[in-house]
């Protein structure tokens, strides 16, 4: 039988005997509105449900919450008690859930992406996102080390791989190619690079990307040149920065120099190309993926991607 006395919430919480919270919800929106059937319509629920939800409360906590008059409904006095407890309650959830979505919507996203593609894709773009979010400060960590999620405080990831990563939500970002690059005066002087022929008065810019200057000479038909000599770096950044200055050609990944051939710093003097083995990808742990501000960032290096391969369609097209 029902019994005139009632815990507290917090007395309710801290012995962790909670009801269901969809027989407490019921109860709310009854008692607020003193009708099951306005209750109902908030809850999108039919009338019924909410009388049956809010009879399995009341023998739940053994004591009535309600009084029926015809088809009016009366709060007890414990209901009276009950209600203002129950929606101090579901304020405070609110507001906790409002602060946890605004923190997660904002502030600090740490990213994790290797080196070369921090300084020559990333960064030089970075603007673009602060204007669309200016509420979200990216902390980038840029080094070769593969992310542990599990142990790194980082948020996502943007690796250069084969896609293949277990327990990860993985998203393709971009392929690659690999072409020469040089500075536009490379192109004028006494030994002027018209054909792949002329790199042999030229100097090779290296650095230990799986597809090398062997591959593409061998591509494009070009002997008598020693693709084992000039510069090597070990950072791709490095190699188009010396690319940049003049000190060389580079062969180059497409990714990394298409905001530099974009402001004409760089030029492609040949056009044949090489797909690169690997490609980059957008990594988190799944319980990331509904985070707005990871989704956020995720989806806008997809757009950035995207305006990149539509970018290079049209100059080569």
């Amino acid at each position: 039988m029902f019994h005139e006395e009632i815990l507290s919430i917090n007395e309710l919480v801290m012995a962790r005997r909670l009801p269901p919270l969809g027989a407490l919800r019921a109860f709310e929106a009854a008692a607020r509105h003193l009708s099951f059937t306005r209750a109902g319509e908030e809850l999108n629920v039919t009338q019924a449900a909410v009388s049956h939800r809010v009879k399995s409360l009341e023998e739940w906590l053994g004591l009535r919450l309600f009084r029926r008059r015809g088809r009016q409904v009366f709060l007890t006095e414990a209901g009276q008690g009950y209600l203002a407890e129950v929606s101090q309650a579901f304020d405070q959830l609110s507001s906790a859930t409002g602060r946890l979505v605004a923190r997660e919507s904002s502030g600090p996203l740490a990213v994790s992406c290797l080196a070369s593609f921090a300084a020559s894709w990333l960064v030089p773009r970075l603007g673009r996102f602060r204007e669309l979010h200016p509420d979200i400060d990216v902390m980038i960590s840029a080094n070769d080390e593969l992310v542990d999620f599990s142990r790194d405080e980082v948020d996502v990831a943007i690796r250069h791989g084969a896609g293949s990563w277990p327990g990860l939500d993985v998203t393709m970002l971009m392929t690659e190619d690999m072409f020469p690059v040089c500075s536009p005066k490379l192109l004028k002087g006494p030994l002027p690079l018209r054909s792949p022929d002329d790199l042999r008065h030229h100097t090779l810019l290296r650095d230990d990307m799986l597809v090398n200057w062997k591959a593409w000479l061998t591509a494009a038909g070009v002997k008598g040149v020693d693709p084992d000599r000039g510069p090597f770096f070990n950072l791709s950044n490095l190699v188009i920065d010396a690319a940049v200055n003049g000190q060389g050609v580079a062969l180059a990944r497409s990714a990394l120099v298409a905001h530099h051939l974009k402001d004409g710093r760089l030029v492609r003097p040949f056009e044949v190309h090489l797909p690169a083995h690997f490609a980059y990808y957008i990594v988190y742990p799944p319980t990331m993926a509904d985070v707005p501000k990871v989704r956020a960032f995720a989806d806008w290096l997809v757009a950035m991607a995207q305006e990149d391969a539509a970018l290079e369609a049209a100059t080569t097209g």
